[in-house]
């Protein structure tokens, strides 16, 4: 009866006391709170900038000094039938369609190279290869995410420009070809790290019915897995396409920067970021050039914000449509 007695006793000694409860939970409330203040000041930062571009971009459909060089329509209509951009000449032209049409060419290129080629290494990786060559790939792969844009951007300029000339033959060495080449590069971690995560989360369950009807590895990986994955990697694609229109020291040292309104993929062209890049520092603050730039922020912003709520909606009526999460 007495060793009864004792347990109680025993266990009570055993448990924290309360000041040690009490000082875990004023820790715990410290660290939760700061993790809201590091979030809330991540947000704030962004809104601000958001709000600092806006209101620069703002005299360009308000200023009655700036719309005297430079109006809305101007910027998409030609001007002697030319549509140039060439804001220091004597007579400013600022027609972006040049900047638009560059910046959407050499991301479809990018594009065009980088999801086929991310997305069959993310199928071998998660479906066909074994797990010590699933073990070395995919690090190595999503290493290449870490490499400077600057170091694939003089890459693309030294190297890959003289290899794109060798091969077809271009009239300009440096090129929308070029730098769409060097654009794939950089996306290729973002894609393929992603897709092979979706392929990844496909339930094992598909893979054991198809196997149990008589398919063959590769009919389960391309009719079911891949079908299955499709949400993610359309994701991914989307992500891929949001890094390769933002970046900028590729296409400022691989493009050849010359705003050509045209289709060819030999031909020099001009995107929006390396125009905001390379303008900005020398342009005079306050000068309607300047106001122009920041609306070709602005433009950008918009532009990849409607893309990635598209890529978003798509996404989630293939989710949908798969039986997934609405």
């Amino acid at each position: 009866m007495q060793d009864v007695a004792t347990i109680p006793r025993e266990i009570e000694s055993t448990r924290p006391s309360r000041s040690l409860v009490a000082k875990g939970r004023i820790v715990e409330r410290l660290v939760e709170g700061l993790i809201k203040l590091v979030a809330l000041v991540s947000i704030a930062a962004v809104l601000l900038i958001l709000l600092f571009v806006g209101k620069e971009a703002l005299p360009v459909l308000t200023s009655a000094i700036v719309q005297k060089e430079v109006t809305l329509g101007g910027m998409f209509a030609s001007r002697e039938g030319l549509f140039s951009w060439q804001p220091v000449s004597d007579i400013p032209k600022y027609n972006i369609l040049p900047l638009l049409v560059g910046s959407v060419k050499v991301t479809l290129i990018a594009l065009v190279f980088a999801v086929p080629l991310s997305v069959s290494a993310a199928l071998y990786v998660s479906e066909m290869a074994g797990k010590r060559t699933r073990e070395l790939l995919k690090p190595a792969i999503e290493l290449l995410a870490g490499v400077p844009s600057v170091v694939i951007g003089f890459f693309a300029l030294v190297v890959l420009s003289s290899w794109v000339q060798a091969a077809f033959g271009t009239e300009h060495r440096l090129n929308a070809l070029v730098a769409g080449l060097g654009l794939a590069f950089a996306i290729c971690p973002i894609v393929f790290s992603v897709s092979e995560d979706a392929l990844r989360a496909v339930p094992g369950s598909y893979r054991t019915a198809a196997t149990a009807l008589g398919s063959s590895r590769s009919q389960t990986t391309l009719r079911v897995i891949l079908p299955a994955a499709g949400p993610g990697i359309a994701a991914a694609i989307v992500l891929g396409f949001g890094r390769a229109i933002g970046e900028t020291m590729i296409v400022v040292l691989a493009s050849g920067n010359a705003a050509l309104l045209d289709g060819s993929l030999d031909h020099s062209a001009r995107t929006i970021t390396a125009t905001i890049a390379q303008e900005l520092g020398e342009v005079v603050v306050g000068s309607p050039h300047y106001h122009v730039l920041f609306f070709l922020g602005a433009l950008l912003f918009v532009s990849t914000f409607a893309v990635n709520f598209f890529g978003e909606r798509m996404v989630h009526g293939m989710r949908a449509k798969l039986g997934g999460s609405r």
